[in-house]
């Protein structure tokens, strides 16, 4: 009998603790569909499975006697007692706030993760609620407003991701609490005001982002107390002051990034204490002085950027100890000395990034160890000397800049075993030689400039070799010869520049075929022959100047074709006739120039219809007629010269013609200085008129009267013979 009563108050306990399960899970059930209804895409596929009704449930009856169980929902995880501990609706397509979401209903919940959905709206203070939270991630959504200082209350909070969304405000001093987080992800937002010291107290915190954010003031010191962190990333804030000599503490750090604020003052010689270090970008600040000796015992760094400050001095030999180093951007400082040999030993260096500095000297041989270097950048600096012939073993190479330094001689022919090269810039050296001998085969070549340099011969390439170019400038050498029609070939050319060389013949019409060109630059040479009508087929070109050849005959027709044109100079030559209408078809071009030539006739009143144009020279023509007034809404137009010209007539009534240089046109008229007024010119003419007028009547009536005598005289002739007989 005792038995069967102890039975009786177990299965009562029994289905009483199964009452109350049931309880809180339709409590959390409800709540989750309470919060689904406020969102704007509640009917959402994915979210199908969110409902009253069981899998099973039949109809209403068998509904009623079934448990609701969230438990079998997406996204829902439950534990053993069918409570809720884990939310993952990350990357579900929700629309929708925050605002309906009942925290209070969830205490078990220990992860929450709502990330890259469309959640929009404040971050609700009832967040705190959730005491039991582990791991909180509502990052890349649409959040706005300010981080709650409640978040505090979350002390079993292990990682925390609120990053990329639209947040402001200051950082709450209240994370500081948060004893226990490893992951603090803040960064991509619009947080301001200064980085709170109590963040300093995280002890066990390993990644750290404030990243993308309006931080200002200085980087607090007691960040030197996170002995845990491996990686901090303070970049692209507005942080200011020194770089604190508390980060030497942080012997755990792997990447310290630091890069796109307004640092100040030296590299604390400290950072050569972290010797876990695998990344260090400070670059994009005002650090001054030399580079620390110590950066050379970081024996593990991977990437070094420290481009874009204010460094002097040399490079420590000391960093050719770096073997591990893949990436060394030194670029845009004030950096001095020669180019230290030990660069060689970094046997893994992918990126090798030292212009816009003051280096001189000779590119070291060494260079040509590099093995695996991938883009060698050397422009923009004072060496001199000869390209070394070892940079032929960097197989590799992609991209070779050593443009804007003293560099002569030739290429080396070694030039020839880079397969890989993508971009080459030499411009602006004193390198000479024949351009083509360097050159072998280059399949993935696309740039090349050779401009600004004593290159001498033809351009007598094989252009097969080149299938892929789309950029060959060699402007300003001393190139000879003709235009080879071979280079028709190249039908991915888009940018052209042989101009200021000694290119002599016509203009080969095989240049049609280039249809991907859109800057063709042939000006300053001695070309010859008229412009060819082949031109026209040229529809991607924006860019066309040849100017300052000896190019003859008409413009052709076909110049209305170029309607993506922008710019056109076709001065200095000896072009003839009169400019054709069809230069009204070039609706996008911005300056017009064809002065020094033999062009006249009326300057077409078509020109109005380019209404992007903002400069015109006509100067030094032979056009005649009258200005068109349609000039007067050109608006854009600022400036003009159509001097030493036959013009006349009144100018129009515009601002631009006021400045405009009409000189050497006698017979222009306006209220403008050095012109006669339009009144007078005309009354001018109309008194030259008059005794033009007067002449030509009294010169009439004089005829009249000597042709009356001559009348008189001969009849009188004839009647004194008549009267003799």
């Amino acid at each position: 009998m005792g038995i069967s009563i102890l039975n009786i108050l177990i299965l009562s306990l029994l289905l009483n603790l199964s009452h109350s399960i049931a309880s809180y899970s339709t409590k959390e059930a409800l709540a989750l569909l309470k919060w689904k209804k406020s969102l704007q895409n509640q009917n959402s596929s994915l979210l199908t499975s969110w409902t009253l009704y069981p899998a099973n449930a039949t109809n209403v009856s068998s509904y009623s006697k079934t448990k609701i169980n969230p438990c079998a929902w997406v996204g829902i995880s439950c534990n053993q007692a069918e409570r809720i501990i884990s939310i993952n609706l990350s990357s579900m397509g929700l629309n929708g706030t925050l605002q309906e979401f009942a925290f209070s209903s969830f205490p078990h919940l220990v992860h929450l993760n709502l990330s890259f959905n469309i959640v929009f709206g404040t971050i609700p203070p009832q967040v705190g609620n959730l005491s039991k939270l582990q791991h909180l991630d509502l990052g890349n959504n649409q959040l706005t407003g300010v981080i709650p200082p409640e978040i505090g209350h979350l002390n079993q909070l292990r990682s925390l991701y609120f990053d990329v969304n639209q947040l402001h405000g200051p950082i709450p001093q209240e994370i500081g609490q948060l004893s226990l987080i490893n992951e603090l992800a803040l960064c991509h937002n619009n947080l301001y005001g200064p980085i709170p010291p109590s963040l300093g107290n995280l002890s066990n915190l390993a990644n750290f982002y404030l990243n993308n954010n309006l931080l200002f003031d200085s980087i607090p010191l007691v960040l030197g107390n996170l002995k845990s962190i491996s990686t901090l990333d303070l970049s692209k804030n507005q942080l200011s002051g020194s770089i604190p000599f508390s980060l030497g503490n942080l012997s755990n750090l792997g990447i310290l990034y630091l890069y796109s604020n307004s640092l100040s003052g030296p590299i604390p010689s400290v950072i050569g204490n972290l010797e876990s270090l695998l990344q260090l970008d400070l670059s994009e600040n005002q650090l001054s002085g030399s580079i620390p000796i110590s950066l050379g015992n970081l024996s593990s760094l991977t990437v070094m950027s420290l481009f874009s400050n204010s460094l002097s001095s040399f490079i420590p030999p000391i960093l050719g100890n770096l073997k591990s180093l893949s990436a060394l951007g030194l670029h845009i400082n004030q950096l001095n000395g020669v180019i230290p040999s030990s660069i060689g030993n970094l046997s893994n260096l992918r990126l090798l990034y030292l212009y816009n500095n003051g280096f001189y000297g000779f590119v070291p041989e060494e260079i040509g160890y590099l093995k695996s270097i991938f883009e060698l950048e050397l422009c923009t600096n004072r060496l001199r000397g000869g390209i070394p012939h070892s940079i032929g073993n960097l197989t590799e190479l992609v991209l070779v800049n050593m443009c804007e330094n003293h560099l002569s001689g030739p290429i080396p022919k070694s030039l020839r075993n880079l397969t890989s090269l993508e971009r080459v810039r030499f411009n602006q050296n004193n390198l000479s030689g024949k351009v083509y001998e360097a050159f072998g085969y280059h399949p993935n070549l696309t740039f090349l400039d050779l401009s600004q340099n004593n290159f001498y011969g033809e351009i007598s390439f094989n252009w097969r070799n080149f299938p892929k170019l789309g950029t060959f400038i060699v402007s300003m050498n001393n190139i000879s010869g003709s235009i080879p029609l071979e280079i028709g070939e190249s039908f991915k050319l888009q940018v052209l520049d042989i101009s200021s060389n000694h290119i002599v013949g016509e203009i080969p019409v095989q240049l049609a075929k280039l249809f991907s060109l859109n800057k063709l630059i042939l000006s300053l040479n001695q070309l010859s022959g008229g412009m060819p009508f082949e031109l026209g087929s040229l529809t991607e070109l924006q860019y066309l100047d040849l100017s300052a050849n000896k190019l003859r005959s008409w413009i052709p027709k076909s110049i209305g074709n170029l309607l993506k044109l922008r710019y056109l100079n076709l001065s200095n030559n000896q072009f003839i006739q009169k400019i054709p209408i069809e230069v009204e078809k070039l609706i996008h071009l911005s300056k017009l120039d064809l002065s020094y030539n033999f062009l006249g006739k009326e300057m077409p009143f078509q020109i109005c219809n380019m209404k992007s144009l903002e400069k015109l020279n006509l100067c030094h023509n032979n056009l005649s007629g009258f200005i068109p007034r349609c000039f007067e809404g050109m608006h854009n137009l600022s400036h003009i010269d159509i001097s030493y010209n036959e013009l006349q007539g009144p100018i129009p009534n515009s601002t631009t013609f006021k400045d405009a240089r009409m000189e050497g046109n006698k017979g222009l008229c306006g209220n403008i200085k050095g012109l006669p007024s339009c009144k007078a010119f005309t009354s001018c003419k109309q008194a030259s008129r008059k005794k033009w007028v007067v002449v030509m009547f009294s010169s009439l009536v004089m005829i009249i009267l000597l042709i009356c005598l001559i009348g008189f005289k001969v009849l009188f002739q004839r009647r004194n013979d008549s009267t003799k007989q």
